[in-house]
């Protein structure tokens, strides 16, 4: 495992932590609020956590780095669940990163791509629903800047315009410079910052 990779891994890890301890303190009722992601209602969205986080692990864990077939999104969960299954998921993809499957390509949908890039996207992925999920039940996200810019330099440079406004990044929304670096980051992801539910 190389060091950027092990820097990476660094960032991963405290994330997937917090986005389990948000989603274990979503309230009773809580769990239809809409989210920044307009598709998604607030049990929709930790579907589509959970179920890509499962995939992803079962990816880096596989001999081929591959993710498995199958709609990840079709997966229902209470928020207690969800967060049982994200720790689990996540230490199933840090021990097989741990184990070097990020030196090899990872797969997703026969697409391939570098697995030490794959690993920045998904932080960049949980960086985001982190948020998506604080911000709609009125808790903090408070993510480490280092990790916010990394995941934000990385995206930068592989999300073309071509790759915008479909299920993976809406159009980016304008952010000012000297805004804080995760608002930059979710305004690059097509968040607007400032959204709050109704």
């Amino acid at each position: 495992m190389n060091t950027t990779i092990q820097r990476t891994l660094d960032h991963l890890v405290p994330v997937l932590d917090a986005l389990a301890v948000v989603t274990q303190r979503i309230a009773p009722g809580q769990e239809s609020a809409p989210t920044p992601c307009s598709q998604y209602d607030l049990t929709a969205l930790l579907g589509h956590v959970v179920g890509w986080l499962e995939a992803f692990a079962v990816g880096y864990a596989s001999s081929d780095g591959e993710v498995p077939a199958g709609d990840a999104d079709e997966v229902w969960v209470t928020p207690a669940e969800a967060a049982q299954r994200i720790r689990r998921a996540s230490v199933r993809l840090v021990d097989a990163v741990r184990g070097g499957a990020a030196d090899r390509p990872f797969r997703i949908g026969g697409e391939g791509m570098p697995g030490e890039i794959a690993l920045v996207m998904i932080l960049g992925e949980y960086l985001a629903h982190g948020w998506d999920i604080a911000i709609s039940t009125g808790q903090q996200w408070r993510p480490d800047e280092t990790a916010v810019r990394a995941a934000h330099e990385v995206l930068r440079q592989v999300v073309t315009p071509e790759s915008r406004g479909g299920d993976w990044f809406g159009e980016e929304v304008v952010v000012a410079d000297d805004a804080p670096q995760l608002d930059r980051f979710l305004g690059f992801t097509g968040r607007e910052p400032s959204w709050r539910p109704i």
